[in-house]
């Protein structure tokens, strides 16, 4: 029986399996030696994944890991860049490391819905109609430069996006699993174009923006793909990809964490509640509760990504610039002064306090919210 300020009245295993520390600094006292956890196993899998779509994409590692983020949450991703930055590029390149069926969509003015989910046509030999599925039954769907498409158009692959199926002249048919639509869109050009609505950005999981190569990425541009596109291999199998994504709906997340992430979206509300009345004006409309919601999956999927069964707030505050930028609706003051929603998001991560749930030694570095203080624990000699 072992009394410990900090946790507790509790009973030390007597059992041949369990490993007791006798002393933190015995120089001859050896770990045990276990097996790969599953968790890094399946961590080392999705790296390696990532490592083979880098061979052909210079410097975007966080557009890699935040579309592998989407894959692994079972959300879709919005991308956007200017002209030459390698997203559809990306794109195919996961596809092919995944495995699976890709469809890429071209979008133009004058695509029609039938286009894109199918259309009925008439058989003579059978005297009877036909419905011929459209491009978007695949597993990975890159619907490039989505902006140019009409609204029609638009809404049909986001009715497909949000109920993962399509109906076309009375039959109905079930998506294939798993489903993912990376959607690509150029900032730089305003005619021809169909912005897409916000209620309508708001299906999409990540809003990633893909920044312009740096000299030393420019330079490794050159050298790698000057001599053709380096080849990659398939890692993972549809059957992992769907294991995968079952994993990350077990994975665990504290309540101070999922407390965090609701502070976030509600910063974004009600700047004023929060102490953040210096947004209030800037502020048209704040995030729905989609935007929890994905920062709760989201901070789920990086965490397998990273190797771990729990989420950190770490997670939440990573995810959160994509997850949130595309849900924010800026006034006419914040346009005024060419703010962008980046700018909102930014000063709501600085300024809502991010929970500790775990032992710290640093924490004199920063002053703590009431009610999570760091938990100290002592170890008995």
């Amino acid at each position: 029986m072992t009394n410990n300020p900090w946790l507790g009245t509790y009973e030390t295993a007597t059992t041949p399996l369990e490993t007791h520390v006798t002393a933190l600094d015995d120089p001859y006292l050896q770990r045990p030696t276990f097996a790969a956890a599953p968790e890094a196993q399946h961590a080392a899998l999705l790296e390696d994944a990532m490592f083979q779509v880098k061979r052909v994409v210079v410097g975007q590692d966080r557009l890699v890991e935040r579309v592998m983020v989407c894959l692994l949450a079972n959300g879709h991703c919005l991308i956007e860049g200017f002209p030459g930055l390698a997203k559809t590029l990306t794109v195919s390149t996961l596809s092919h490391v995944v495995g699976g069926k890709f469809s890429r969509i071209q979008f133009t003015p004058d695509l029609v819905p039938a286009d894109l989910v199918g259309t009925r046509i008439w058989r003579p030999s059978t005297e009877s109609f036909e419905v011929e599925w459209g491009p978007v039954f695949a597993n990975v769907v890159l619907a490039d430069e989505i902006n140019r498409a009409p609204a029609k158009v638009q809404s049909a692959l986001l009715e497909a996006m949000g109920e993962r199926q399509v109906t076309v002249g009375g039959t109905t048919r079930q998506l294939p699993s798993p489903f993912l639509v990376l959607a690509t869109q150029n900032p730089i050009e305003s005619e021809g174009v169909y912005a897409l609505p916000e209620a309508q950005r708001d299906r999409f999981l990540m809003h990633v923006v893909v920044p312009q190569p740096t000299y030393e990425e420019e330079v490794a541009i050159a050298q790698r793909m000057s001599h053709g596109t380096p080849p990659v291999s398939q890692v993972l199998t549809l059957e992992q990809l769907q294991e995968l994504q079952g994993l990350v709906d077990t994975v665990f997340v504290h309540h101070a964490v999922q407390d965090y992430a609701v502070r976030l979206v509600m910063a974004t509300r009600e700047p004023k509640r929060w102490g953040l009345e210096d947004l209030d004006r800037y502020i048209s409309l704040g995030a729905s509760p989609r935007g929890t919601l994905g920062l709760l999956i989201a901070a789920r999927a990086m965490a397998v990504l990273r190797g771990r069964r729990f989420v950190v707030p770490q997670d939440v505050y990573e995810v959160a610039p994509e997850v949130l930028r595309h849900r924010i609706a800026l006034s006419y003051d914040a346009m005024a002064e060419g703010l962008h929603p980046d700018d909102i998001v930014r000063r709501v991560l600085g300024h809502v306090p991010v929970p500790r749930i775990a032992p710290r030694h640093d924490t004199a570095t920063a002053p703590l919210p009431v009610g999570f203080e760091p938990l100290q624990t002592q170890v008995a000699g």
